[in-house]
């Protein structure tokens, strides 16, 4: 069975260039502004001989109680329960956010 890797993090901070970097893809849509992602989006990845499966995420806001918000945080935690491994994604030209240790909380 091959692992999954589960990529998290803050809305825009390139969870989705990830993927398709690691998928040697362009299956996730890629732009500019927050909230392109808004499920899980699954895709298959292979570094040698390793196989695996990787789920792109939506922005991670972990206090959101209502709206598409809240099911962008349902989808995100989803896949974290699906993960033999997350990969937490963080802006490195803005830098740790406090945002960002909540979401490693």
């Amino acid at each position: 069975m091959k692992p999954v890797l589960a990529i998290v993090g803050r809305p825009n901070v390139g969870k989705s260039t990830l993927f398709n970097r690691m998928t040697k893809s362009r299956d996730a849509i890629v732009a500019d502004f927050a909230g392109l992602t808004r499920d899980r989006h699954y895709g298959d990845g292979r570094l040698g001989e390793h196989e695996f499966i990787v789920i792109d995420t939506g922005g991670f806001e972990p206090d959101s109680t209502t709206g598409i918000v809240k099911e962008m945080a349902r989808q995100t935690r989803q896949a974290v329960a699906e993960a033999d491994a997350v990969i937490f994604v963080v802006d490195v030209r803005a830098g740790v956010t406090g945002q960002d240790h909540d979401i490693a909380r």
